[in-house]
């Protein structure tokens, strides 16, 4: 991954952000891509939305420690803006690479861009806090839960709530799986 120049991300990157946490969880967040606190440590969600999600973790008794955290892209976008798709498309086999070796027992999309990643058509507004499974290539069948991001609900405080109460849900639905 490291290596990789089949976009031009890398060229502006400090370091790719690969993903980071237990190698064998249960539960695989995926987020959209590094920020600036991200690009310069290499690990993903270490800024205000990292903050918030550990502190959303801690309130169902899970740590980073217990769950794994990739991005759709691999390296910060300039200026913060959203990945274009030729991006995600060129880091989408290493997305696919990550989910294969994991082989989370649920997958937590954070935001629209993770969402849109495996389903285009879906709407974050109408999809949060719902569980679904999906035959996708590549990947098999998965359970999908998806989520409001992080950074979306620091700025926004009823969605800040919404996010809260989605997440809660999580240890219910993984003992149902």
């Amino acid at each position: 991954m490291s290596k990789c120049s089949e976009c031009s991300l890398h060229c502006d990157a400090s370091r790719v952000v690969a993903g980071d946490g237990n190698p064998e969880a249960r539960i695989m967040f995926i987020g959209e891509a590094p920020g600036k606190k991200e690009d310069e440590t290499g690990i993903p969600f270490v800024g205000a939305a990292g903050k918030f999600l550990s502190e959303m973790l801690a309130e169902i008794k899970l740590t980073r420690e217990d769950i794994y955290i990739a991005n759709v892209v691999k390296c910060r976008p300039p200026q913060n803006r959203d990945p274009l798709a030729e991006e995600v498309s060129a880091c989408w086999p290493w997305l696919q690479k990550q989910i294969e070796i994991i082989d989370p027992k649920l997958i937590v999309t954070l935001g629209r861009h993770s969402l849109n990643r495996f389903f285009p058509e879906l709407k974050i507004s109408e999809t949060h806090g719902k569980v679904f499974q999906a035959e996708l290539p590549k990947i098999g069948r998965r359970n999908f839960y998806a989520l409001y991001h992080p950074a979306a609900a620091l700025y926004n405080g009823s969605m800040r709530e919404v996010l809260k109460k989605d997440f809660k849900k999580i240890p219910k639905i993984l003992k149902q799986l």
